[in-house]
């Protein structure tokens, strides 16, 4: 009788094991979806700063031509951004002028056995001064 306990005793500590295992798997290849997706989306969000920053000293720019600009960093971090998802506001007060930008976008991440979306929505900063 004893050695059968024991045994179901060690057999159960296998299952658990193995059950812990393949959660901490779970985990890694679920981070491992996530993460690129969100790193690629704090670095757009940096980009978009900068062609703000670049683009409001231009006047000469139209809303096109930032968005052009907007679109040539979307290729760059492989993001599935069109051009009208991406919204251009100019800010012109007597002495300042700013492009403000802001960009609306999901990505479907795609688990084993379930997927979802992720929402994201960059800006290039502050509105208000």
């Amino acid at each position: 009788m004893r050695l059968a306990l024991a045994g179901a005793f060690q057999t159960m500590g296998i299952i658990k094991a193995c059950v812990g295992f393949l959660v901490i798997a779970a985990v890694v290849v679920g981070l491992f979806q996530v993460a690129p997706v969100m790193l690629a989306n704090y670095s757009f969000q940096d980009d978009l700063k900068t062609v703000s920053l670049m683009d409001s000293s231009n006047l000469q720019k139209t809303d096109e031509d930032v968005r052009n600009d907007v679109l040539r960093k979307v290729k760059e971090h492989d993001l599935p951004i069109e051009a009208k998802q991406i919204a251009v506001q100019r800010i012109n007060t007597p002495g300042i002028s700013a492009v403000y930008l802001s960009v609306n976008y999901s990505v479907t991440i795609n688990l084993p056995g379930y997927s979802f979306d992720m929402s994201f929505n960059p800006t290039s900063g502050n509105k208000g001064f």
